[in-house]
């Protein structure tokens, strides 16, 4: 039987992917959109479509409750910039719902402003609801990185001393919940990731280093919840990697979601890059020989 699943879908290609994967397994998709972040692709692929705001949750909930639906993931990025806009809460007008939750973050600031304490404060908002949300890697697994080399070249023995020095490094970052990237050259940090993104963080990167031939390292967080904020990349971070003058890109096998692999593999080959995805055990057996 077609399996009711909610979709709460911010911004990127992932929840199109998602998305898609669902249908195409048979499953119905409700969806809210977040204004400002979702793709309007999604209004055609998914079973019922809304717009949402991402802080008038309480249509969220309606939404979900009036279509029957209990099992939900999240997918896509939510732009963490907003929080530091003027008049924030005048700007976007949160609901009692919105606030009931986030009140101790963003008005008491009793708690943090990071990713994960955001994102949390969301999933149990949703499962106060009735909606339990599961990681879109589980609903869709086909989507996570595989072991082994994404495209033809290899790297070479200085970059795979500065994928390990980035491994640690980035690792050590998405412990503070800071970032889950970091770009490096010859073992000196260049650019690390923090609210800007990868892409923006890579793009730093290339004015810093504009010599060129850095290594970016993409990993996930040693406490890594799979509902959110899962480290992704698709063909965009491969461009943008391409034109600041990057030459690889490591990942964290079965942790990273890879959108489409096929035009990214094409892309790599086609400009020389190496891009490889590897187990944390692996990493932690190449640094102790």
């Amino acid at each position: 039987m077609a399996r009711k699943i909610g979709l709460i879908a911010g911004w990127g290609e992932l929840p199109v992917v998602v998305a898609q994967y669902l249908r195409d397994q048979g499953d119905d998709v409700y969806c809210v959109g977040l204004i400002g972040h979702a793709d309007v692709r999604l209004e055609k692929i998914c079973t019922v479509f809304e717009w949402g705001a991402v802080s008038r949750t309480r249509s969220h909930m309606r939404f979900f409750r009036r279509h029957h639906v209990h099992l939900g993931t999240m997918a896509g990025k939510v732009f963490k910039s907003i929080l530091m806009q003027k008049n924030l809460l005048l700007r976007h007008f949160p609901d009692w719902t919105f606030m009931r939750f986030f009140f101790p973050s963003l008005l008491l600031r009793k708690k943090d402003r990071n990713d994960d304490t955001l994102l949390m404060a969301g999933v149990r908002m949703y499962e106060h609801h009735g909606v339990e949300l599961r990681p879109a890697t589980e609903l869709a697994p086909q989507i996570l990185a595989q072991p082994g080399l994404l495209a033809r070249r290899k790297p070479n023995a200085r970059e795979w001393s500065d994928i390990r020095f980035g491994w640690d490094l980035a690792k050590q970052m998405g412990g503070l919940d800071v970032g889950q990237s970091v770009a490096v050259k010859d073992r000196a940090a260049v650019a690390i990731e923090a609210i800007e993104g990868t892409d923006e963080c890579i793009r730093r990167a290339g004015v810093l280093c504009p010599a060129g031939g850095f290594t970016v390292v993409k990993v996930a967080k040693p406490q890594q919840d799979m509902r959110f904020d899962v480290p992704t990349i698709g063909l965009g971070t491969l461009q943008t990697l391409h034109a600041s003058g990057g030459r690889v890109l490591a990942v964290e096998a079965g942790k990273t979601i890879v959108l489409n692999p096929t035009e990214i593999s094409q892309f790599a080959i086609q400009h020389g890059l190496a891009i490889v995805a590897l187990h944390a055990e692996e990493m932690a057996a190449t640094e102790a020989t």
